[in-house]
């Protein structure tokens, strides 16, 4: 080498040598400069990835889930090796050998840069793209860079590689809402991570690049092309076979968007339990993945919904046919897909699909449904029993033709309808027998000359002999415009075990259980039944049953209070008057104990005296009450007497699994010392003397009272441990009226519910002026149920149409699936309670004849003489007479 050459050779050293002076003295003060401003890495210890609020029921079941971010986190163990594979051959496939920062990659960059003068690609590691999607933000300047690369260098000193590739399996947002790949193995396959195959794990591994370009739904041909890189990838890596590779690149795109199933449709529920997170957790209910568990039983809330939907569409039935949601233009028959997609803007409302009409026949409707799908209505699929809406008292003539009614680019409701085989092999087994019979008819009046045996014409042996299949059918329907709402709570402890607050969530977000405030007429009157009980009246005592006027400043100026049909029974015994629903006994009544005692009495049951009306019209339910607060009402029938609160958030779970709330409700502690029955002192008994024996009125023999009691479940040492519900009333009142309220399902105006073939259920109707709401709130010790109908407007229901034919079928529907399998339950008799045998007309005791009755020990009646009452006898002193017609049992609707 010559001197020249080697002068030339030092000058080039030292040039590098002073450049990478330079570089380092440079990078020292980038450092320095941005240290200060770099968060701390050992917060990545203990971060806590976005995970949406779920809602569950008891069981378990999902029924909703709230927050912009989906995302399900995972741990290294819990994600598949092969996967691990994919995503380090499609991004970093160096990871477990570089220290945070690939000088390669970096080169790589840096050349794309020079060379068309933009960013191109940034030659991010694994921990780079963790440093940015924690820390940083995704612009693309050259300080973000910088600090991208110190943070990643301090990642990796602080952190293990399985820990920082954890957070990047659980951050990295790739498409549809899904953050980490378990969450985007649901939107994109509807499965775990670990139930994908290789060519599926492939395509997920390429979302990250770039989640819109690359995704297998939105542009899959493109990620077709990704997935079989990043498999060629893989297999020249060695982590594949040549065969696992050719399998997988053939492999169709299977990816398409799978929103979050839900297991339990209960809206109105899921929205209750995301109001109390949020009360509970502020924002953060929405971000750190807590877990609600409510009270809700997945089997009564299903029952509770189809209950509810089907009384409703039953009740809009009795009223007639509106006609077409709307009609549209004839020329958007022509255009199919624009058709399409008006019809999937319509949403589906209890299952009823929206469809267009494109063709009418006299006995038929083409429709076309929003999947395309064009099916056929025949006749007797509800065309044939159309009568048209007049009003809510009047319907028009049966259509003769479905074109008198409907004509092309009509939006109608269709109900599916599912024909099992079963039902199948009937129908068929029907067909046959019938041509059959139709064929030895025929036989019959003809000369023989074939085997009177042989198959009928036109029926081949070997089709029907074939293995009949399901089939589904289209009925016409419309969605009604009618209203409700359900709630059944454990009397024990108030636990929401189902509640639905309208027809349709999608159609109404209005939730009448909560926020109906309605009349609830008579089935208001057990709760002033129960006052007189508990202050010196008998389900024996006599009140006139007979026409009253007041003239109060604080009603109207003159207010006439009316039973239903403008019927008086005269002196009525309180039992009777309660099951037969006597408005004239529950005013005079409520005159006799007065307001104060009856709303002080009343706010035992959880009433707020504030939301009760200060008049004797609260005898006839005219204050404003929500099926929540009726419901916790009658739950103190059911249980013997206690005030339990309902509540819906039974446990919170945070995103480690650890409860971070449990409910203590208030429970039912029967062998428990006395608590919650300090209401002040034991009010003085009224004097019954002026009230009771006003007149006395004919009346029939009755059954005896059938008084077999079962003992109630003990409860458990979680239940014993919970505060103890107070007394809404004793425990002797309680047993009467469970047994009065029980009549009013075997004699009065819930007799509907015989039909359950049980004897540990009771309850009440309620019917106010118009009528416009309908109510049967009544319970079995296992459940206590409410259900309301009528219109959110506050408008007339229709003639006809009281608590025992709109809302008492909802309540049966509900209840008879809700205690099937369950043992018949009775209140257990408490000490004090006494069975005598009284005249019904008088409510006195009798030495013979009458009928059974119960009472407190303490408060017998007198025994009746001949000289009390001479002139209701016709044979004795013991023998009533029943001579009279007007004493015959009657079950009248109710005006209230």
């Amino acid at each position: 080498m010559t001197e020249k050459a080697r002068n030339r050779l030092l000058s080039l050293l030292w040039l590098a040598l002073a450049g990478a002076a330079a570089g380092a003295m440079a990078f020292s003060s980038i450092y320095l400069y941005l240290k200060p401003g770099l968060p701390s890495v050992e917060s990545l210890r203990d971060i806590r990835l976005q995970t949406p609020l779920r809602i569950y029921s008891r069981d378990m079941k999902l029924i909703g889930e709230f927050g912009e971010k989906r995302r399900s986190p995972i741990t290294i163990e819990q994600t598949p090796d092969m996967f691990i594979k994919a995503i380090l051959a499609a991004e970093d496939d160096g990871f477990y050998s570089h220290s945070g920062v690939s000088i390669k990659g970096l080169m790589r960059a840096a050349r794309q840069l020079v060379a068309s003068g933009s960013i191109q690609s940034g030659g991010s590691t694994l921990t780079m793209q963790v440093a940015r999607n924690f820390f940083l933000s995704r612009e693309q300047r050259f300080i973000r860079k910088f600090n991208e690369i110190l943070l990643s260098l301090q990642i990796e000193q602080e952190l293990s590689k399985d820990e920082i590739l954890a957070l990047y399996i659980n951050k990295i947002f790739l498409g549809n809402r899904a953050y980490g790949f378990q969450a985007a193995a649901h939107v994109y396959y509807g499965k775990d991570i670990n139930e994908l195959n290789l060519a599926q794990w492939a395509m997920m591994a390429g979302l990250p690049k770039a989640p819109s370009t690359y995704n297998p739904i939105a542009n899959p041909s493109r990620a077709l092309v990704r997935r079989n890189w990043i498999l060629k990838r893989m297999l020249d890596l060695g982590h594949i076979s040549q065969d696992e590779y050719k399998n997988s690149i053939t492999a169709p795109v299977t990816a398409r968007y799978h929103g979050r199933d839900l297991d339990l449709s209960a809206p109105y529920v899921a929205e209750m339990a995301r109001k109390e997170a949020v009360d509970l957790f502020g924002d953060a209910a929405y971000t750190d993945g807590y877990q609600v568990i409510t009270t809700v039983d997945s089997k009564l809330q299903d029952a509770a919904r189809k209950a509810l939907q089907h009384g409703l569409e039953t009740y809009d039935g009795r009223h007639g046919y509106r006609g077409p949601e709307q009609r549209l233009d004839i020329e958007l028959l022509a255009d199919n897909d624009q058709l399409v997609d008006l019809l999937q803007e319509i949403p589906v409302l209890g299952g009823l699909q929206p469809a267009v009409v494109t063709a009418v026949n006299p006995q038929s409707l083409r429709v076309q449904l929003r999947d395309r799908r064009v099916v056929e209505i025949p006749w007797e699929n509800g065309l044939s029993s159309i009568r048209p809406y007049i009003s809510e008292n009047a319907r028009g003539a049966r259509l003769k033709s479905a074109d008198e009614m409907f004509v092309p680019g009509d939006v109608v409701r269709l109900r599916r309808v599912l024909i099992s085989a079963e039902e199948v092999a009937e129908e068929q087994k029907a067909a046959r027998e019938a041509e059959l019979a139709s064929a030895a008819e025929q036989l019959a009046n003809t000369e023989v000359t074939e085997d009177p045996f042989s198959t009928p014409e036109g029926l081949d042996e070997e089709e029907a002999l074939e293995q009949p299949q399901a089939r589904e059918e289209w009925h016409l329907a419309q969605v009604p415009e009618a209203q409700g709402a359900l709630v059944s709570l454990e009397p024990e402890d108030g636990a929401i075990r189902a509640l639905v607050g309208g027809y349709d969530f999608r159609q109404s977000h209005f939730n009448r259980v909560t926020q109906a405030a309605r009349q609830p007429g008579s089935s208001f009157k057990p709760f002033i039944y129960s006052a007189a009980l508990e202050n010196g009246y008998t389900a024996a005592s006599i009140i006139n049953d007979a026409p009253i006027i007041f003239e109060q400043t604080n009603l109207e100026d003159v207010w006439r209070p009316e039973n239903d049909g403008g019927t008086f029974l005269g002196p009525t015994r309180l039992r009777k008057a309660l099951y037969m629903s006597r408005n004239m006994v529950s005013i005079r009544l409520l005159q006799s104990l007065g307001l104060d005692r009856a709303l002080t009495f009343a706010e035992g049951f959880g009433f707020e005296r504030a939301k009760l009306a200060r008049n004797l019209s609260i005898a006839l339910g005219s204050s404003a009450l929500t099926p929540l607060e009726m419901v916790r009402g009658y739950a103190a029938f059911a249980n013997g007497g206690f005030r339990v609160e309902p509540y819906l958030l039974d446990q919170v779970l945070d995103v480690h699994g650890d409860t971070v709330y449990q409910a203590l409700p208030l429970t039912v502690c029967r062998d428990c010392p006395a608590m919650g029955e300090d209401r002040g002192p034991e009010p003085e008994p009224i004097d019954l003397q002026s009230v009771q024996h006003e007149a006395v009125a004919n009346a029939h023999e009755e059954e005896p009272l059938e008084l077999r009691t079962l003992p109630v479940a003990p409860l458990s040492a979680d239940e014993q441990a919970r505060p103890r519900a107070p007394r809404a009333m004793s425990a002797e009142t309680a047993f009467i009226m469970d047994s009065m309220l029980k009549d009013v399902v075997k004699r009065g105006t819930g007799r509907k519910a015989l039909a359950m073939g049980r004897g540990d259920i009771a309850g009440k109707t309620g019917t106010t002026n118009g009528p416009r709401d309908s109510w049967f709130s009544g319970y079995s010790p296992h459940l206590a149920t409410s259900a309301w109908v009528g219109f959110d407007a506050n408008t007339p229901l229709g003639r006809n149409e009281y608590g025992g034919t709109a809302a008492l079928p909802i309540w049966i529907d509900f209840m008879t699936v809700a205690l099937d399998g369950l043992p018949e339950r009775h209140l257990p008799q408490p000490d004090g309670i006494v069975t005598m045998r009284i005249n019904p007309r008088t409510g006195l005791r009798t030495s013979r004849g009458g009928i059974f009755e119960i009472f407190r020990a303490d408060r017998v009646p007198g025994r009746e003489t001949y000289s009390n009452y001479p002139s209701i006898y016709s044979d004795g002193p013991d023998t009533p007479d029943t001579s009279n017609e007007q004493a015959k049992e009657s079950l009248p609707e109710e005006l209230f």
